[in-house]
């Protein structure tokens, strides 16, 4: 148990708890620092031992020092989130000016200044001027203007080093003028720290915090400073580029709108010119053309080659076309204006095709005459075609076509390999099957078939020309008699009369075609004499005709045409249909004796010719088939006996 002498100690142990307590409550408070050297009125240090006070002053002192860490701490997450915040009004600039004045007050608060402010560079006037302040209550300061390397400011500017001065007024370090003096006196300022803010390698201004009072700047409050000075030049960087944007897009907007403009009207005469020239491209007469461009403009059109010979018009009375006016236009190539009409030379390079006239317009807005101007170029490109088509056409690939028909000339063969080369540079390649089809037709529509012919070569890839007084095609196709009945049939209707069209092939190479050609005019002349004028076809399907004119008769070919449904339905059933079909034509078409030569009964024979008739057609047994028939009988038999020979 204590004795009366442990009082003391007791109570000196209990007021030492009592401090210690205070001194926590007071760091978790974030009390100031001279409230952790007072004594609280509960507690006495006069009971404390020497030990127990000495042990609380240095209590005491460790508590300042953690107050002391905590407040620096919480002074950088201050100016963390300071310069997060000027981060986050970078990323969503829109105003620089509210970017700046947020930056400088930042400025002044993080440093606890009595005013920020903030310069910009001006390269033109080789100074340094006042952008935006914070606490400023001077306007002549507020408008001061430093020269480079002068004032402090100027120093900054001019060096792209921070400057700071606790007493600016008595300082002898910078150059003192006498507008920067009365200014800086004028707002009452002394200590000025100032940071440059630099893109890159260039200065573009200066950050400055400042104090009514002599002050030191100590380092930390140095890079606060500068880091946000970059922020801020950041923001003016941007702003610039943003500000050069805005003002290329202004530009460019109005670039666009004439641009536009001037498209509407292009458009048009481009569309127009499309339309032409697809016309040409899909064959259109020159007449179609005339009648295409007066629509377009709405007036009338006139025609004519480079004599003043009419070639077409349309919506306007025939007209002679003024010479001076062709003469004009073929100097400035442009349209010119001529008695309230309007004249435009039809050029191909220096060589005048001829002339249209316009009727009907006496003014023409730019966009039009440009049509106008337009129309001329597909009037020359139509001439030049029909030139084209007339003079290197008809030499080039009739040439060709000649040459691989005949395949020999005057005693000389044609090298196979010259021929392929110049079939080549043509779009033809020789080494795929190729149809001769030869086309006949009455005297009066002859030159339409052969136009119509040469627009059907061409899209097929292939040669048309003219030979021994027929039209000749040579095309890609390995169904020579299927695209001869078509020819045969869309060039009638294209021609208005009946058009004959014979065909052989398919050949492959040089050497093979002109014995094509040879059998396509034995199958021509073959339609003729069969009566089928205005029918195509090639030599297989003639029937007999066909084996008896062919240069390569395929005899496999035609049995299987005319019997091979009967051949099938033996081979898969075990019957006798052929060899009862070939017995009762060998005894005369009579029932009784093809069943007394087959040693059946009568209703046997009448029950395999009525299957016959189902697998042949009803028509079997007429003489033009029953003729085939009996030809592809022997023919059978022939090759049956060389198959059991070998």
């Amino acid at each position: 148990m204590a004795t009366v002498n442990d009082r003391p100690y007791r109570a000196g142990t209990q007021n030492a708890m009592v401090i210690l307590r205070r001194l926590l409550t007071l760091l978790a408070s974030g009390a100031p620092a001279e409230q952790f050297t007072r004594t609280p009125e509960d507690a006495s240090t006069e009971q404390l031992s020497p030990e127990e006070r000495s042990l609380l002053e240095e209590a005491t002192q460790t508590a300042l020092e953690i107050r002391r860490t905590l407040e620096q701490h919480r002074k950088r997450e201050a100016e963390l989130a300071a310069l997060f915040d000027t981060a986050s009004d970078l990323a969503a600039l829109r105003d620089l000016d509210a970017v700046l004045r947020a930056i400088v007050h930042r400025a002044r608060t993080l440093l606890g200044t009595d005013v920020a402010y903030l310069s910009l560079n001006d390269p033109v006037a080789k100074d340094t001027f006042m952008r935006v302040t914070d606490g400023s209550v001077s306007a002549r300061f507020q408008q001061l203007r430093l020269g480079m390397g002068e004032g402090l400011g100027g120093l900054v500017a001019q060096t792209a080093r921070p400057y700071a001065s606790a007493d600016y007024r008595t300082d002898p370090r910078f150059k003192h003028t006498r507008p920067i003096d009365e200014a800086v006196l004028e707002e009452g300022l002394c200590g000025i720290l100032g940071v440059p803010l630099r893109v890159g390698k260039r200065v573009i201004g200066v950050l400055f915090a400042a104090d009514r009072t002599p002050r030191d700047f100590p380092p930390d409050a140095i890079a606060l400073l500068t880091s946000l000075a970059d922020h801020a030049a950041v923001a003016i960087d941007s702003a610039r580029l943003l500000e050069e944007t805005r003002s290329a897009l202004v530009e460019l907007n109005t670039a666009n709108e004439t641009a536009r403009a001037h498209s509407t009207a292009l458009h048009r005469a481009g569309d127009a010119h499309d339309r032409l020239t697809d016309l040409v491209l899909r064959g259109g007469s020159v007449d179609d053309l005339v009648r295409e461009i007066a629509a377009l403009l709405g007036g009338g059109l006139a025609l004519h080659d480079s004599d003043g010979t009419e070639m077409a018009r349309a919506g306007t009375a025939p007209l002679t076309p003024s010479p001076q006016g062709i003469a004009a236009s073929r100097t400035g190539g442009h349209a010119v204006p001529v008695d309230s009409t309007w004249v435009c030379a039809v050029l191909a390079g220096p060589e005048l095709l001829g002339s249209i006239v316009l009727t009907g317009r006496a003014d023409l807005a730019d966009a039009d005459r440009r049509l106008f101007e337009r129309a001329a170029l597909v009037a020359a490109l139509l001439l030049l075609l029909r030139r084209t088509v007339a003079e290197a056409e008809d030499r080039v690939r009739g040439e060709l076509l000649d040459d691989l028909l005949t395949f020999e000339r005057h005693g000389r063969r044609h090298d196979t390999g010259s021929l392929t080369l110049r079939a080549r540079k043509l779009g033809l390649n020789l080494s795929q099957p190729y149809a001769v089809l030869t086309l006949d037709t009455d005297n009066e529509p002859r030159a339409q078939l052969f136009t119509e012919a040469v627009r059907r070569a061409r899209s097929l890839g292939g040669l048309a020309g003219v030979r021994d007084g027929h039209v000749v095609l040579l095309v890609p196709s390995s169904e020579p008699g299927a695209l001869a009945a078509r020819l045969a049939r869309e060039l009638g209707q294209a021609a208005g009369a009946l058009v004959t069209v014979g065909s052989a092939g398919p050949a492959t190479g040089p050497r093979q075609l002109p014995g094509t050609y040879a059998e396509a005019c034995r199958c021509l002349n073959a339609l003729h004499a069969l009566g089928r004028t205005g029918d195509g076809a090639d030599i297989a399907a003639l029937g007999f005709l066909g084996v008896l004119l062919g240069d390569r008769s395929d005899i496999d070919g035609f049995v299987e045409r005319f019997l091979g449904p009967v051949l099938a339905y033996d081979q898969q059933r075990g019957t006798e249909l052929i060899h009862t079909l070939d017995t009762y034509y060998a005894h005369g078409a009579s029932l009784s004796k093809a069943k007394d030569a087959l040693h059946v009964h009568v209703n046997t024979v009448v029950q395999r010719m009525d299957r016959v008739a189902q697998l042949l057609g009803p028509d079997w047994n007429s003489p033009p088939r029953a003729l085939e028939l009996q030809l592809a009988l022997r023919l059978h038999r022939l090759n049956s006996h060389k198959k059991l020979k070998q």
